[in-house]
């Protein structure tokens, strides 16, 4: 089991990525610019309000608090919010204004890659639940936003 969970923990967020790639190159052409646009918006604010978050929020990694050798070596660093996990659901959360399917599919790959990190010592499931709620709060902010953009646009 700590082998899935460290091949999960490290390496699965690649996945998506390659699974984001795939479904932007097969969407026709003309679409390719909503979903630019869309990833320009959700994926740097997550990241923001990330930082922001990490500034205000400190999280010893479980290692450091439990004085053990976590499954995969990581600096003493600040735990909160989750980086693997802040990327894996802003490319979900993009993909949602999209395609709902893979989307779903996506935010397992997001909560997978949570719980393998928690398992192998580097985050509490603070950090996990920090990372989902900014990545959720950019989604918001960026489904408002277009809402206005597109009254404003219409009238």
């Amino acid at each position: 089991m700590d082998a899935i969970a460290i091949f999960i923990a490290k390496y699965l967020y690649l996945f998506v990525l390659a699974a984001l790639a795939i479904f932007f190159f097969l969407r026709p052409r003309k679409a390719w610019k909503d979903m630019v646009i869309c990833g320009v918006i959700v994926a740097p604010l997550a990241y923001v309000l990330a930082k922001i978050g990490s500034l205000l929020y400190a999280d010893p990694r479980p290692f450091v608090v439990g004085h053990f050798i976590p499954l995969i070596a990581h600096a003493a660093d600040n735990g909160f919010p989750s980086d693997h996990v802040l990327l894996a659901g802003a490319v979900a959360m993009v993909v949602w204004f999209f395609n709902k399917k893979l989307s779903a599919v996506l935010w397992i790959m997001a909560l997978l890659i949570g719980w393998a990190r928690v398992y192998s010592g580097i985050h509490h499931p603070a950090d996990i639940a920090g990372s989902i709620a900014f990545v959720l709060i950019a989604g918001a902010i960026y489904a408002l936003a277009m809402k206005k953009y597109r009254k404003s646009s219409a009238t």
